[in-house]
């Protein structure tokens, strides 16, 4: 079990980080403005419509990552709030707490995780 200061240093951890990516989201391309607005500020007319489309779809992935990469740390902080954070949602054993610095709002160890990831794809990381 991590002791109240792992759990203290974690949350803290995760409330920062998620600061961090409204900010991202809120000055990014698209940001926490819809796909429509984002398309617009990309679409300057001397560029190609190859490259207007390839930066659309480049833009669109990352703001996809930071809606997700913040779900995820949301419904880490719900946990804590649950006293569940920290145990894999799996199989119910600890996350060390090695992975949790790495990876905060990780939901599952990394045994389950990896199997996850091997029948659902990379994709799965985050959920």
């Amino acid at each position: 079990m991590k002791n109240d200061l792992q759990k203290e240093s974690l949350k803290q951890l995760l409330l920062a980080q998620k600061v961090q990516l409204l900010n991202k989201m809120g000055q990014g391309l698209g940001g926490l403005s819809s796909r429509a607005e984002a398309a617009a500020d990309l679409a300057p007319t001397e560029q190609s419509h190859a490259q207007n489309m390839t930066e659309r779809d480049t833009a669109f992935a990352m703001q996809e990552h930071d809606r997700e990469e913040l779900e995820a740390t949301e419904l880490a902080l719900m946990r804590i709030t649950q006293g569940i954070y920290g145990l894999c949602l799996a199989c119910e054993t600890e996350i060390p707490i090695t992975r949790l610095l790495a990876f905060p709002s990780a939901m599952r160890c990394i045994a389950c995780q990896t199997i996850l990831e091997k029948v659902a794809g990379p994709n799965a990381a985050l959920h």
